[in-house]
């Protein structure tokens, strides 16, 4: 298994190079260079196995021999046992036709924690094949840095240093970060949004020299083995429901478009998933883009869902590739025109593609606090606002056609003063994570300057 990058610089790399590069050097996302397929009968197969075995049946292809079968089997066993349910990322039913898919059961309560303590794994074992150091740096609109620093905070062949927008993430999310007292771990907080903050990471992997220098490694969604890790939780579910003889379908609410790929990724592995449906609060480009064929940045406004307050959704272009037949040229003259304008227009073959795979909608601040009441109120379930914007969005697009999954990728205590306003119940975190709310915390506030946050990851790397 081979990989290319989306802007045709970068091919015939391994699923070891990718995995600790992130970003191609052309500023390009890695994908593979074919999709694997499992056949019905190879799905029907992992019908109520252990999650760590659906896992490895799902993940082996990629990676090309880069890990022995035993290997990688301990490995995810490890990243399992991290969690706090057996079935790592269980599902609920809310109703008869629409389920929930819990993916907050890690040791940082958000969907992240599946990707990064099994990518935390396999960075650490390709170090140690290469007997390596690296530089981690990444950006954070809430969920990812904690899931990262709590992933690598034990490494021995990583330094990291997290990105997030100064009085932008919740107080929770923000603790779970800077409450790490780890020598190689830095919480950077950048005066500005997470589109400055994201903008900065792609600007120092594009800082060849600074990229050499510091030996860079990407842990945000970019990064593929992030990807592949999430795919996982689409096999386990749709598995769970029936597939492959029941197809069915899953609303995921994403701002960066990494997790709703992976849904893409399963399904192009042969997994009978009917419809992906993208849902997105008042920061809507996803759903502007597939509604008009018009990708336009505008201004980004706060939201009870942070981790959603993104213009620049950068998996995207992933998408883009493979609907415009893997034409690198043609991605790279979107993605310039976005970076020079602000925006692009969908090809009119590539959107028609998009279409008939994926579906979308939006949601308002008012009917997020309306969901997370109602759903409470008839099920008895507290859900966090971006959970919320998702089942908002699955219960406008549910059709007795195929069961709908809804992701929930957050647990409700990580944002207890917006389920406090809605249902009147204020989520406890649990008593492992307690502590944060008082412990001591460190973090250095930095302006939206790439100089300055250069010279800071340079004078602390390896301290």
């Amino acid at each position: 298994m081979l990989y290319q990058s989306t802007r045709g610089g970068d091919a015939g790399r391994s699923f070891e190079d990718v995995l600790l590069a992130g970003l191609a050097p052309d500023g390009g996302l890695y994908l593979p260079a074919e999709w694997p397929e499992l056949s019905a009968d190879d799905w029907r197969a992992l019908r109520n196995r252990p999650w760590a075995e659906v896992a490895r049946a799902v993940m082996e292809p990629y990676m090309g021999g880069f890990l022995g079968g035993e290997e990688l089997a301990a490995l995810i066993e490890e990243a399992a046992a991290e969690f706090g349910h057996p079935a790592v990322t269980p599902l609920e039913q809310l109703d008869g036709n629409l389920w929930l898919l819990e993916l907050f059961h890690g040791p940082t309560l958000a969907f992240k924690d599946v990707a990064m303590q099994m990518l935390a794994r396999l960075m650490d074992a390709a170090l140690e094949r290469r007997d390596a150091h690296v530089t981690i740096i990444g950006a954070t609109s809430g969920d990812t840095g904690s899931a990262a620093i709590e992933a690598f905070r034990h490494s021995r062949r990583a330094s990291i240093f997290i990105l997030h927008p100064h009085g932008r993430v919740s107080e929770v999310q923000r603790r779970q970060m800077t409450t790490v007292d780890a020598p190689n771990v830095h919480n950077i907080a950048i005066e500005g949004d997470f589109d400055d903050c994201q903008a900065l990471v792609k600007a120092m992997f594009n800082d060849a020299p600074f990229r050499e220098r510091m030996k860079l490694a990407g842990v945000n969604s970019i990064n593929w083995g992030r990807i592949l890790a999430q795919i996982v939780y689409y096999a386990t579910s749709a598995l769970a429901l029936g597939a492959p003889d029941r197809a069915v379908s899953f609303t995921v609410p994403t701002g960066n478009f990494g997790d709703i790929f992976a849904g893409y990724a399963a399904k192009r592995m042969g997994l009978p998933i009917k419809r992906l449906v993208i849902a997105t609060n008042v920061n809507d480009i996803l759903h502007r883009a597939l509604t008009t064929g018009r990708y336009e940045v505008t201004g980004v406004t706060a939201t009870t869902s942070p981790s959603m307050d993104i213009q620049v959704s950068s998996n995207f272009e992933r998408l883009l590739f493979d609907m415009m037949e893997r034409d690198a040229a043609g991605l790279k003259r979107l993605m310039d025109s976005l970076a020079q304008s602000g925006a692009f227009t969908i090809p009119e073959a590539a959107l028609e593609a998009m279409r008939t795979l994926f579906d979308s909608g939006r949601t308002d601040e008012e009917a997020v606090i309306e969901t997370i009441r109602r759903i409470y109120a008839e099920t008895g379930e507290l859900v966090d606002p971006h959970t919320a914007v998702g089942l908002h969005v699955a219960m406008e697009k549910a059709s007795p056609e195929a069961a709908m999954i809804s992701l929930a990728t957050a647990h409700p205590a990580k944002f207890p003063d917006a389920v406090d306003r809605a249902s009147g119940q204020r989520p406890a975190l649990p008593q492992r994570l307690a502590h944060i709310m008082e412990a001591k915390e460190y973090l250095t506030v930095l302006p939206d300057d790439l100089e300055q946050v250069e010279a800071f990851i340079e004078g602390n790397a390896g301290a």
